[in-house]
């Protein structure tokens, strides 16, 4: 140690004090470390033995894993370092709270969707009332005037503080509560749920009490069961919340990640027809026969059974059903091979359907096991993706005619493998069944290692323990999740806690009746704390002299110097990437930094490594070689964790594009749905004041429609497409004349009348696609562009 370092640092040191008299342990840094130590072992989690061992290798060996671990985690989360490392997690961690965040607005924006598409398929099939159309959607869409809202005073704040907390830490309410409330009420409280209580989706602890939900939610579904057939596969509360939590981050990332190569490979081949229904074929035989003016010798109108026996069918058939079984094989085989891709929490719930099925159907057959797990893997997961590729964003263009009908097939293909029937529901599937008898073990194999996955109970208790060690934890939840909760907590106490001394009714008698919601424009978000009313166990174990004790405060004080050091370490650029062979040397180049907190941190690191060599746990003799080799373990395996965060947000910013694009894909549906309503408004004299109708007509260029993707595809040759427009106009409200013109001719090529109900129509039977002959439109980019210049809001 040079002189110059050892004087700058007893000139600090003698400036700083001495730490209230325990110069040895870093009070400032070390308090949580400490706090939660002392708080796992007052829980019953394995700490160190409470009479220290007398030399340092015996008290190494000594250390059980909850402190290591707890350890790790302080090291790995540091705050006060600035490297490479800390810039990366914040970036992740930013890059995750925005997932979290916008995955949320899209649960929503997909639920007001939904609503509207039921709404506007009554009006347009004359089952609803224009005027009942009218106000319902205005209740439920448009903000409504509401004067007294029941903004929640701090005494309120509180009571909801502690409801939250018992919410989010005791699961077993909401598994009760899902199972009590109707359809129309699940996604309401969904929304809540999966996007606020348990909405930090990369966040273990929360992740782990939304599955710990789930397991309650299963066990009660497996015991009221009577129909093991129609297990999970019913449109129930509990199926919908299946549903949805394979929409969030983890289940997005996986399926572009496996599914998108495939889907992409089938949508190039856009000409190729793979149609096996016998019916559909055979009319398509006629119809390619009348297209060329050839005369039609097949009679028409005949049965299933008569146009599979028709040879002409039967010889289109038989090359199609291979080429069928050769892409299903191909999406069966990247599925399996995804294995270890698949999210955790999908694969344990998978875990949980084969554990419950075997002691609630203890003869149940592997068949029949692999069946109900399939249910939910493809049925509820894997599928409805590749049939709707461009809802997931796995693919950047809709798929045409054929592709989308292969898709469709190859779905069906995958689901009768899960199901591993001898049987179809459509006769014409049977012809695929050597696909699904060639892969009965394959998929069996697949099912059963999916399921192979450890549990989490000791890392959730774990993590529950860190958490109450922090003094941060809120919900960032809106007035209306808040009251709505709320409401249905009161509607099904009396099934929800029975007794009135549990810790939930009480809760509810202090809040007693819940507000009512509020209009969307005061529908604000606010940050609620969360904390536990009915204990303070930091405060118990704190003040418990026995729990003190059980913990060898020589183990946390040789954690927390080498806490220190690996710090210290990080923050000098330098020395961050090589192997530490000297610890004094560290602190001498701490002590001759220009930073103050700096030499500060070096000070306390050498008073730390004092106290234990006076303690017997180090010896300098040796240059404290065992601490060095831990440090330099540390920084490896810190640098190792660098090198995953980097990965893990490459992979993750592919998912947040997916999740934004998914985002304005429902916006302009929602968009285009409101353009529809308000022409329903204008049509039926209501007010027209906030909407100023423009008729056109309006110019279009062939590259301003392909940049805004409303041209799907063009038939125009690219050298001419310069000199093509479009003119739309818009005679009367809701109705629209479309025409395509050529620079220098005076009459358009072509023209269309289009009706907004017509656009609608097509857009709820998932009819993508509007032929021009010339070009093809995309439905809900027209819609959006119509509703865009022509209603000025």
């Amino acid at each position: 140690m040079t002189t110059t370092a050892s004087t700058k640092r007893q000139s600090i040191l003698n400036n700083t004090g001495s730490n209230n008299g325990s110069p040895g342990i870093d009070i400032e840094s070390g308090r949580n470390l400490a706090r939660t130590v002392t708080l796992a072992a007052a829980h019953g989690l394995p700490v160190i033995d409470q009479d220290p061992p007398t030399t340092s290798g015996e008290l190494r060996q000594s250390r059980r894993y909850s402190v290591t671990a707890l350890y790790s985690m302080a090291a790995e989360q540091d705050v006060e370092v600035e490297d490479d490392l800390s810039k990366a997690q914040k970036r992740l961690r930013k890059l995750k709270l925005s997932i979290s965040t916008l995955s949320k607005k899209n649960f929503t924006l997909e639920r007001d969707v939904r609503y509207l598409d039921g709404r506007i398929a009554l009006l347009i099939q004359n089952h609803m009332a224009l005027e009942e159309l009218k106000q319902e959607v205005s209740s439920h869409l448009y903000e409504i005037e509401i004067t007294d809202v029941a903004y929640p005073d701090d005494r309120r704040m509180q009571q909801y503080s502690g409801l939250y907390f018992l919410l989010q830490t005791e699961p077993r309410h909401i598994a009760t509560l899902v199972r009590l409330v109707s359809l129309g009420e699940i996604d309401t409280l969904l929304q809540t749920v999966m996007f606020t209580l348990y909405g930090n989706q990369y966040e273990s602890r929360e992740e782990h009490l939304l599955l710990t939900m789930f397991q309650s939610v299963l066990a009660s579904q497996f015991e009221s069961a009577t129909d093991f057939g129609g297990l999970l596969r019913a449109n129930t509360p509990v199926s919908r919340m299946m549903n949805t939590y394979t929409r969030r981050g983890p289940g997005q990332s996986y399926l572009k990640g496996v599914l998108s190569d495939c889907i992409n490979q089938v949508i190039e081949g856009s000409e190729l027809n793979l149609e096996i229904n016998p019916l559909k074929v055979y009319e398509q035989i006629i119809s390619d026969l009348e297209d060329k003016a050839l005369p039609v010798n097949l009679p028409r109108g005949v049965s299933a059974e008569e146009a599979q026996a028709n040879p002409q069918v039967q010889a289109i058939l038989e090359p199609r059903i291979g080429q069928l079984m050769k892409i299903a094989n191909m999406f069966l085989s990247t599925i399996i091979a995804s294995i270890e891709s698949v999210p955790y929490g999908i694969r344990w719930i998978c875990k949980q359907i084969r554990s419950l099925t075997w002691r609630k159907y203890p003869d149940a057959t592997e068949m029949g096991i692999c069946s109900l797990i399939g249910g939910f893997f493809f049925l509820r997961f894997i599928n409805p993706a590749i049939v709707t590729p461009q809802a997931y964003m796995l693919v950047d263009q809709n798929p045409s005619r054929h592709p989308r009908r292969t898709l469709t097939l190859v779905a069906k293909m995958l689901q009768n493998l899960a199901n591993k029937a001898s049987y179809a529901k459509e006769a014409y599937m049977m012809s695929l069944n050597p696909f699904v008898e060639s892969n009965k073990a394959r998929i069996n194999r697949f099912f059963d290692s999916l399921c192979e996955v450890g549990d989490f109970y000791e890392s959730l208790e774990m993590d529950q323990y860190m958490a109450l060690s922090k003094k941060d934890l809120c919900l960032n939840i809106t007035l209306n999740e808040l009251f709505g909760t709320h409401s249905l907590l009161v509607k099904h106490q009396d099934i929800l806690c029975p007794n009135k001394s549990s810790h939930l009714r009480m809760s509810l008698d202090e809040l007693g009746a819940p507000p009512s919601q509020v209009s969307r424009n005061e529908n604000c978000s606010i940050e609620l704390p969360l904390f536990s009313r009915w204990e303070n166990p930091l405060a118990e174990v704190e003040n418990s002299q026995e729990s003190r004790e059980i913990i060898s405060l020589n183990d946390i004080l040789y954690m927390e110097a080498k806490s220190l050091l690996v710090r210290i370490i990080r923050s000098i650029p330098q020395l961050s990437h090589e192997t530490i062979t000297s610890l004094s040397d560290i602190m001498d180049v701490a002590a001759d930094s220009k930073d103050i907190s700096l030499i500060r941190k070096g000070i306390r690191a050498q008073e730390m490594l004092t106290e234990l060599v006076t303690n017997g746990v180090i010896d300098p003799v040796d240059n404290f070689a065992l601490m060095t080799q831990e440090v330099n373990q540390e920084l490896v395996h810190l640098g190792n964790i660098r090198e995953q965060v980097l990965i893990e947000m490459e992979s993750l910013d592919s998912v947040y594009k997916t999740i934004c694009d998914h985002n304005n894909y429902l916006r302009m549906q929602l968009e285009s749905y409101k353009a529809y309503l308000q022409n329903v408004r204008m049509h039926s004299g209501g007010k027209k004041e906030k909407t100023q109708y423009i008729s056109g007509p309006l110019k279009f260029s062939h590259h301003q429609l392909e940049r805004d993707g409303v041209i799907f595809e063009c038939n125009v040759p690219e050298t001419r497409r310069n000199n093509i427009f479009f003119n739309i106009v818009s005679p009367i409200p809701g109705t629209f004349v479309i025409s395509l013109h050529y620079k220098g001719r005076e009459k358009p090529i072509l023209e269309m009348d289009l009706k907004l109900d017509d656009l609608l129509e097509k857009q709820q039977d998932n009819v993508q696609l509007l032929d021009l002959e010339y070009v093809q439109l995309n439905v809900v980019r027209l819609l959006y562009l119509l509703n865009k210049y022509f209603n000025k809001r």
